[in-house]
């Protein structure tokens, strides 16, 4: 099967700035306390609701998984980008960092009680997320949890560098009712989001979902 020309752009891409990317994306983490609250929210909802494995989906370079590795949760990384899988693997090897796309997650079907996808969907065609979270929705648990971070916005945006190197991947903004009502077509159940106010910078929010447990209750609404 051909892939999809924007895995190969966005696979690309990131294997050109993953040395730099390295030097400003944990940082920037560090400052988002917001961001951090809502993964602490989740860690703690994946622990109550039985302790199975996390997800870091588009991980990057691992400062998430090693951070919800830190909240109690047991932790892996996927990402598209050899490169940056490369350099989560030395920087924390105790974890495990996988190469591979959330287009075809390699995770049998129930296995997972979370799943972060951490500003790693935006580079997406918005047509394509349906197919990204039939997949989320496949591989959790019933009452598995979904934490997605995102732009807020409208529209597509073509940067041509990022972190001093040339890029070709697109940058997509999404609305977050947009997004909560593909995740509601997926059959998740969105329970919170976290949505910064328009500011001098590009608003970012944050939605947790819920993949329904007709055992506990949840329904499908």
């Amino acid at each position: 099967m051909t892939e999809p020309s924007y895995l190969a752009a966005i696979r690309e891409s990131y294997d050109t700035v993953a040395d730099d990317y390295v030097n400003v994306a944990p940082a920037r983490f560090a400052e988002d306390a917001l961001g951090r609250g809502m993964l602490a929210a989740f860690a703690e909802s994946v622990r109550a609701n039985g302790g199975r494995p996390v997800a870091d989906v588009g991980c990057g370079p691992g400062h998430v998984t090693v951070h919800l590795d830190s909240l109690g949760v047991s932790a892996s990384g996927v990402d598209l980008s050899p490169r940056m899988v490369e350099i989560a693997r030395r920087a924390y090897p105790a974890l495990r960092f996988d190469v591979g796309s959330m287009t075809a997650l390699d995770f049998p079907d129930g296995h997972l009680g979370g799943i972060v996808a951490w500003w790693s969907i935006f580079h997406l065609p918005p047509e394509a997320l349906p197919v990204v979270f039939a997949e989320f929705h496949r591989t959790l648990a019933p009452g598995g949890l979904l934490l997605v971070g995102f732009h807020v916005g409208d529209g597509r945006l073509r940067p041509e560098r990022a972190y001093g190197h040339p890029v070709s991947y697109d940058t997509h903004l999404l609305q977050p009712d947009d997004l909560g009502e593909l995740l509601h077509r997926a059959g998740m159940v969105v329970t919170a989001r976290l949505v910064e106010e328009p500011g001098g910078t590009r608003p970012q929010a944050c939605l947790l979902a819920r993949k329904p447990d007709p055992l506990q209750g949840y329904d499908h609404r």
